[in-house]
């Protein structure tokens, strides 16, 4: 089994300052990479183009271009290039990092989004679009995945690989460029570019946003394209609850087919969407064309003039009172006046018919659409203080009810959820279950030490926690080879008899007794503790004197460390076999003097002479001989003169 190549630049240093640390991101025209900015010190994304495209020179001109274009906007949701560079061959941008995920990555969790979400990204990414539009640069590749979601909320472009400056027909060339997805019709028919593009683009991301799906699929690429360029994007409230007139009405306005149809540019756009999030009426005035689509029930973005309608026909209406025959004989005034009285009465008749249907349907609207018969979507109120959550549902005269619930991942005292579940639609008035986060449930601790690893990871999962890993493995002479010693949290302590659900519990293993190495030689007992992964080091070592083991051969280890774990370096305590001392000299003492020096020199006299003649008779000499280095507790003899 092989293991997958490594990338070659992972590791290498970009015109000595880009340090390159990982790979986060592969697209058609480079590679990205997180890196350490020496100079700055500071942490990058670094585009470097795929190396089979870096002879092309249109690629490198375009790869350049981005460069170029995106250095130009200085906008808060535009992703930043700090730099650009050749090394050896690699042409490369240097970029602000953003740690966090796509829109793509987002929808592909969520599959839609809420109409709050679909607001705040919509807004930010007309923002962006906007200030590369006064810049006059067209982007020309937006998609959910050019969309940057950080982790501290913000909320950017990125991606200018296909931008260009705005000219008065901005082509593409031979070859469409950008995700087929999300062409205008004129890119498809034409090649031509220009701000508007980006619109149309956005509004089949609009579209993405509240369905979860794009308004054209097909097999093949050109099904998609032909569609872009021959149909009409549907509504999303076709589709999606999470809609509304307002949305609907904006989607249809980005995506004409006609540019001209389109907004001029996205701060055009921007203002509208600023209008739907505010709740604020929509006044700007445009001229639409009648076959918009739209039915009498929806709302445009703005006041819109449409074809002239013709008569309001009559069928149903009531038939008006019968008429009372005019005499004969009231000739030409009389038959006008008559005519007239008719026409006026069958007028008021229609006019207070028509009065009645604008005032019903009206009505109807105001008591469906804003009253108190209409409906309201939950919102997503999960990692909200429980107050501010509740304050949320309120406003949207929901009732909420307080339940408690334990969340690992939401923090105690926010919430957690509702019932109804974000999303729903309900009526106004609804009681909402909103759970209120008491934090991880509190567990028992299982006993861990003394467990084997395995059954120990096992009893982790079993409890409720998860396992994270082994922190250290050290020498005990209590616990065998494989066995747990300590269990410890996150905070490097030991576990006491509670601890919080799915928190982290980290292990410390035995590698069992260190080797018994008392009367080997110095060569066998460093192999045998080279054996556990202990060494030894030489300068660690000490002689000392042992009446028990032989000169020369190893008494026991020396640690330096407490515990003791593999890879720790020990001396060894070496013998130099028994200490030696000098026999004194007693010779012409009296026996029993002679006796006793010896014996509190620590040595053994021993002597032929009776004890009772011990003080008549004097010591000769001793074997061993006076001034021999004998071991203490040696036997001496003591032989004596007349």
């Amino acid at each position: 089994m092989t293991s997958a190549p490594s990338d070659p630049l992972v590791g290498r240093t970009l015109d000595e300052r880009y340090v390159i640390r990982s790979r986060i991101a592969r697209g058609g025209m480079a590679m990205v990479y997180v890196a350490n900015d020496l100079r700055l010190e500071r942490r990058v994304a670094v585009k470097v183009m795929h190396a089979h495209l870096a002879d092309d020179e249109n690629f490198t001109r375009r790869f350049e271009q981005e460069a170029r274009s995106a250095a130009r906007l200085a906008h808060p949701n535009v992703v930043n290039v700090f730099d650009q560079g050749n090394d050896a061959g690699h042409p490369y941008l240097v970029m602000e990092y953003l740690p966090g995920i796509t829109l793509r990555e987002l929808l592909k969790q969520q599959q839609r989004l809420t109409s709050e979400q679909t607001l705040e990204i919509g807004e930010a990414v007309l923002a962006g679009l906007a200030a590369a539009h006064r810049a006059g640069i067209v982007h020309r590749d937006l998609k959910p995945e050019n969309v940057l979601l950080a982790d501290d909320g913000r909320i950017k472009i990125g991606d200018f690989g296909l931008a260009r400056a705005v000219s008065a027909n901005t082509t593409t060339g031979q070859a469409l460029l950008g995700t087929i997805a999300y062409l205008s019709p004129e890119l498809v028919t034409r090649g031509v570019a220009d701000a508007r593009s980006d619109l149309y683009a956005f509004g089949i991301m609009l579209f993405e946003m509240l369905t979860g799906t794009h308004p054209f699929t097909g097999e093949q690429p050109v099904q998609i394209a032909y569609q872009h360029a021959h149909g009409e994007v549907p509504v999303p409230s076709t589709i999606s609850s999470e809609s509304s007139p307002e949305f609907d009405a904006l989607v249809r306005w980005l995506t004409q087919r006609d540019p001209a149809n389109r907004p001029a540019d996205a701060s055009e756009a921007l203002a509208e969407l600023q209008r739907i999030r505010s709740g604020s009426p929509l006044h700007a005035t445009r001229v639409l064309p009648s076959d918009l689509g739209l039915d009498a029930t929806s709302v445009l973005p703005s006041t819109t003039v449409l074809d002239p309608v013709a008569e309001a026909p009559t069928d149903g209406a009531p038939e008006p009172a019968p008429e009372i025959p005019e005499p004969a004989d009231a000739g030409a005034v009389g038959l006008a006046a008559a005519t007239a009285r008719r026409r006026k009465r069958r007028g008021g008749i229609i006019a207070l018919l028509v009065t009645l249907a604008v005032a019903a349907s009206a009505g109807a609207g105001w008591w469906f659409g804003q009253g108190p018969g209409s409906q309201v979507t939950v919102p997503d109120v999960a990692g909200l203080p429980f107050a501010e959550a509740k304050a949320e549902l309120s406003g949207l005269t929901l009732t909420a009810t307080r339940t408690e619930c334990s969340s690992v991942e939401i923090p105690k005292g926010k919430a957690v959820s509702t019932k109804p579940g974000a999303g729903s639609r309900v009526d106004r008035k609804t009681a909402v279950e909103l759970c209120e986060s008491t934090g991880p449930r509190i567990l028992p601790v299982p006993t861990l030490v003394g467990l084997p690893q395995d059954q120990a990871e096992a009893a982790i999962a079993k409890a409720g926690f998860t396992f994270g890993k082994v922190t250290g493995r050290q020498f005990s002479s209590d616990a065998k080879n494989g066995t747990v010693i300590a269990a410890l949290g996150s905070d490097g302590k030991g576990l006491g008899e509670q601890y919080p659900e799915q928190a982290k519990v980290d292990l410390v293993v035995s590698v069992g007794t260190v080797p018994d190495v008392t009367g080997s030689t110095v060569d066998a007992a460093t192999s045998a503790l080279a054996d556990k992964e202990l060494t030894v080091d030489s300068g660690k070592n000490v002689e000392e004197f042992s009446d028990d083991i032989a000169k020369g051969k190893v008494i026991g280890v020396i640690y330096s460390t407490d515990p003791v774990r593999p890879g720790d370096s020990v001396g060894l305590t070496v013998s130099k076999g028994p200490e030696l001392f000098a026999v004194p000299d007693v010779s012409g003492q009296k026996m029993r003097k002679g006796v006793q020096t010896l014996k509190d020199a620590g040595f053994d006299p021993q002597t032929a002479v009776p004890e009772l003649l011990w003080n008549a008779v004097k010591v000769e000499s001793t074997e061993p001989a006076a001034g021999e280095m004998v071991p203490k507790g040696t036997k001496i003899t003591l032989n004596f003169e007349l």
